[in-house]
């Protein structure tokens, strides 16, 4: 899968999904970077074929309200320390996956 990462998760989580078989960027990568406003964040998932994964409530509501970005992984966990972020997600990636195969949003606590 085709994974874009929000400014509000870590870069280190690009490399995991990375380790894990997946294509992901972070937002640090566009041109720019994590000041790239929500729209074009949107566009470029949408343009790549890219799931965003985000903590961001805002992209919730563009799916819900307007089916953008198509899919999406809301990260509803509090702070956390990034390494225990990064781990939590990796722990769930197999649902994440099976999630996302058949429906456009899955949630991560």
């Amino acid at each position: 899968m085709k994974f874009l990462i929000d400014a509000h998760l870590p870069p280190s989580l690009c490399r995991a999904l990375a380790a894990e078989g997946h294509d992901a960027i972070h937002t640090s990568a566009l041109p720019d970077g994590n000041a790239a406003p929500d729209e074009v964040i949107r566009s470029v998932a949408i343009a790549e074929g890219r799931i965003l994964v985000t903590k961001d409530l805002d992209f919730f509501d563009g799916l819900v309200l307007h089916g953008a970005p198509p899919k999406l992984v809301l990260v509803r966990c509090g702070n956390m320390r990034k390494r225990d972020l990064v781990a939590l997600v990796v722990s769930q990636l197999e649902a994440i996956v099976l999630g996302l195969e058949s429906g456009d949003l899955v949630e991560v606590e």
